[in-house]
């Protein structure tokens, strides 16, 4: 068989039986960012993309929810001798001076075991390398791992590979859910919401028009996940908001007011509610849900399972540096609190549609195409 590279895809293991879902949005993904691509297939429990330019498409694929890792790997036949030349010479070529590496295989052996592959793999690596110095390493000190992953008939060399982004595939649920962006947190449960299946029709709420880039920024880390080419989004203006512990507790339950509002205007069967709940009252939480319920909704808490995991999200989202505000706002004790009804009113009355095609300036179309900006 002629050596071939590809773009392997590796799921969850929650996406094992959505497979066919990953193979339709990864399909998507790489049309919406322009990466042409030959073939999309599946051999066993593995996804392999024949993209034109792997780096490209394996970029835009690890954009999408329900894989666990994405690499660039040689195929070659489940033959033993074949599978050891090929680490050997992959090896070779990655390794640098006095490097510790790792030999990693897993999947369907045929007539030997993954272990012997590891140990003929590591030997001859060290032979072909000795004049550098690359020394076997372990699981707890090593520089590089040289993975190779086996189906029924072929084994997969990794020249390269980054972790994916976990949950399930993207509308693998087959439910839309509304959610609201106006902060970090409600940025990374909009997030969560995503990565659980839901397809969520995204609101973006603000205060102050200082908050409008940041908010801006956030919906840019989470738009292009849509698979998409053009998207809309409504947004609204809220003000006379008060000041002190019940701030937040206001805020929220207006938004969830306008959440509840717009799922009803669409038909939308869901509502994500933006808290992060381990910071609020359990009788606060239960009101929101409650209020979603009342409405013939089904709420959907996606940060509630989440504890400093959920950092990991924000680094996705690229809000390493609101660390700080998010621990704050994590800590912050808060008071229950509703809101006035003519200040909804005034809220549902600034709303603003924002339509934009998906691309590298989303940001400045997103804020160009808002009144308030030009005021």
């Amino acid at each position: 068989m002629e050596q071939t590279s590809y773009v392997v895809v590796f799921p969850t293991i929650f996406s094992k039986n959505k497979i066919p879902q990953i193979v339709t949005n990864i399909k998507k993904i790489l049309k919406a960012k322009n990466q042409q691509f030959r073939t999309v297939k599946r051999d066993g429990d593995v996804i392999l993309v024949d993209a034109n330019d792997p780096v490209f498409a394996s970029s835009a694929i690890n954009l999408l929810f329900g894989i666990e890792k994405i690499a660039i790997a040689r195929q070659v036949r489940n033959d033993f001798g074949r599978i050891v030349s090929e680490i050997a010479a992959v090896g070779g070529n990655l390794l640098l001076k006095g490097e510790r590496f790792l030999v990693r295989v897993d999947g369907l052996s045929r007539g030997f075991l993954t272990k012997d592959v590891e140990l003929a793999a590591t030997s001859e690596i060290i032979e072909k390398k000795a004049n550098v110095g690359a020394k076997p390493g372990t699981e707890q000190n090593h520089d590089k791992i040289l993975y190779c992953h086996l189906t029924r008939n072929n084994a997969y060399v990794c020249i390269f590979s980054d972790d994916g982004m976990g949950g399930i595939p993207f509308r693998s649920d087959k439910h839309d859910a509304v959610c609201c962006i106006f902060d970090e947190v409600s940025a990374i449960s909009c997030y969560e919401t995503m990565k659980q299946g839901y397809n969520p029709k995204i609101i973006v709420c603000y205060n102050k028009k200082s908050e409008l880039i940041n908010i801006a920024k956030m919906a840019n880390q989470i738009l292009p996940r849509l698979l998409k080419e053009e998207v809309s989004v409504e947004v609204f203006h809220i003000k006379n908001v008060p000041t002190g512990k019940s701030r937040y507790s206001r805020l929220v339950s207006m938004i969830l007011e306008i959440l509840i509002r717009n799922a009803e205007s669409y038909n939308i069967s869901h509502v994500s509610v933006p808290v992060f709940p381990l910071t609020l009252s359990n009788g606060f939480v239960d009101d929101l849900a409650s209020r979603v319920f009342g409405k013939k909704k089904m709420p959907i808490l996606p940060l509630s399972g989440l504890d400093l995991g959920v950092f990991a999200d924000a680094r996705e989202l690229g809000l390493e540096r609101h660390f700080q505000r998010m621990t704050k706002l994590f800590s912050r004790q808060y008071e229950d609190a509703g809101f006035a009804r003519k200040d909804l009113d005034m809220v549902l009355g600034s709303r603003q549609e924002v339509s934009m095609r998906i691309g590298p300036n989303n940001v400045h179309d997103f804020l160009d195409s808002l009144e308030i900006i030009r005021i």
